[in-house]
């Protein structure tokens, strides 16, 4: 069993000791401590909070012992059921809550789930408060409410259909040039949330024709739902045998976005984003962002318009503050995760589907041909395995001392930029690992670059 209690939420696997994983009484725990901290905030308000879940199989228990501890501590709750992470961000803004609670485990397999925590602004709380709430679910000072002030239940399962009309209203976003493209697209849902959204949504654009795959919000995943190349076959397979022009592939919450082309090829899970931000760029000139780990294509895509790049520290409520102090009008993680700051502060794959179609359209190109104008890029990912008793940040500052001649970053771990490559060393939170990271133009230069970071690791153990 597991328990990860990070800074924007909880995940653990369902089942087993409270403690030990994500226990109905762990739920109870952490939900009633989020409270507190919210309640903290605005301690003469009655607070209002936004719950929505994703399809998998514990959704529904961890959403009824979400909303009734809520309601214990006096908490107004807006229901939304089935959704999405972005889906439940745009809802806090929209109906002005206090803040949210999203039940998903993102990409985990089906056994995982979790509670994603969301401020007033529909944005993951940050690092400060994320150890205030884990601080108080370890202490003795939350207080429900007494019988008078219990909290009340609104149900509100029509936000998707909100987001979806959002979405369509953004200026970059051109139905007519979408229904005129006459696109057929494959989808794969993964058998969660995406199979309602992400068909809905693009026959609100106008696209001709939807195939489905694992649209079914059963729980049941069909494959691994982290939307890898390796875990989709299927889509890959079926994309030019039924003749689409795209296949589109969301994971179980729909914040990540991976594309293939009408040739049964990836579009690349890191070209999501850079795609998306070379369309908005050319209507909306500004700066962008994305983290560390992610391609150096988007810095070359927007520093050849003549704009500004920054890469922040990994996760993504380092990239939004990132976005805001450089006031980026577009950004991500090359994982797929576009966040447009039009709409919201968030990944978005419903935002992402929007402008990529519009731009596909109005190009009047193949995906193949459109992922062919951006320069080529290939990542590495490899670990290096240590001993419990190394001191993995002793090795990371010989690191960065070692090429100190190159750009090195210490802000997450290390970042070292090369002339046509990068590597980024970063410490995992709860293992006794480096994950290293390499960026070049071949698969075969990457990992080159990548065997070599891990000699220079070994020579510094």
């Amino acid at each position: 069993m597991s328990l990860i209690k990070s800074i924007s939420g909880i995940r653990g696997t369902i089942g087993g000791c409270p403690g030990e994983g994500l226990s109905p009484i762990d739920v109870v725990k952490f939900t009633s401590a989020f409270a507190t901290f919210l309640q903290r905030q605005q301690p003469n308000k009655r607070l209002t909070m936004v719950v929505g879940r994703d399809a998998r199989l514990s959704g529904a228990m961890v959403d009824r012992l979400v909303v009734g501890t809520l309601m214990g501590m006096g908490i107004d709750v807006i229901e939304t059921g089935l959704s999405t992470t972005p889906t439940t961000e745009m809802t806090v803004i929209d109906k002005h809550a206090d803040g949210g609670i999203i039940i998903t485990a993102s990409h985990n397999p089906k056994h995982w789930n979790a509670l994603k925590l969301l401020n007033a602004k529909g944005e993951f709380i940050d690092a400060a408060e994320g150890n205030e709430v884990l601080r108080l679910a370890d202490s003795d000072e939350v207080r429900f409410a007494e019988v008078d002030d219990l909290g009340t239940v609104t149900e509100d399962f029509d936000t998707i259909d909100a987001h979806i009309k959002r979405v369509l209203a953004l200026p970059l976003v051109d139905t007519e040039a979408i229904s005129k493209a006459n696109f057929r697209i494959a989808v794969d849902a993964v058998n969660s949330t995406g199979g309602i959204a992400i068909p809905r949504l693009l026959r609100a654009l106008g696209v001709k024709e939807v195939v489905e795959l694992n649209c079914e919000p059963t729980g049941h995943f069909a494959h691994n739902p982290e939307p890898l190349p390796q875990n989709l076959t299927e889509i890959a397979s079926v994309v030019p045998a039924k003749k689409c022009d795209l296949g589109i592939v969301v994971d179980p919450d729909v914040d990540r976005l991976a594309l293939v082309c009408e040739t049964g090829d990836m579009f690349g899970e890191e070209y999501t984003l850079v795609s998306v931000a070379e369309y908005v760029l050319q209507h909306t000139p500004g700066n962008t962002v994305s983290n560390m780990s992610s391609t150096r294509a988007l810095r070359d895509v927007t520093e050849s318009m003549g704009h500004s790049y920054s890469a922040s520290a990994v996760g993504e409520v380092n990239v939004t503050t990132m976005m805001k102090q450089v006031n980026a009008v577009i950004g991500g993680e090359g994982n797929g995760g576009v966040i447009y700051p039009a709409l919201h502060y968030g990944r978005d794959a419903l935002v992402g589907v929007a402008l990529f179609l519009t731009n596909m359209a109005k190009r009047g190109l193949k995906a193949s041909e459109l992922r062919a104008t951006y320069p080529n890029y290939v990542i590495s990912k490899n670990r290096k395995d240590l001993t419990p008793d190394m001191d993995v940040d002793a090795i990371l500052r010989k690191m960065a001392e070692k090429y100190k001649n190159e750009r090195v970053s210490t802000i997450d771990g290390v970042k070292i930029d090369f002339a046509d490559s990068w590597a980024h060393l970063r410490k995992s939170n709860t293992e006794p690992i480096i994950r290293i990271y390499c960026e070049a133009h071949t698969a075969e230069e990457a990992d080159a670059l990548a065997k070599k970071i891990i000699v220079d690791i070994e020579g510094l153990m």
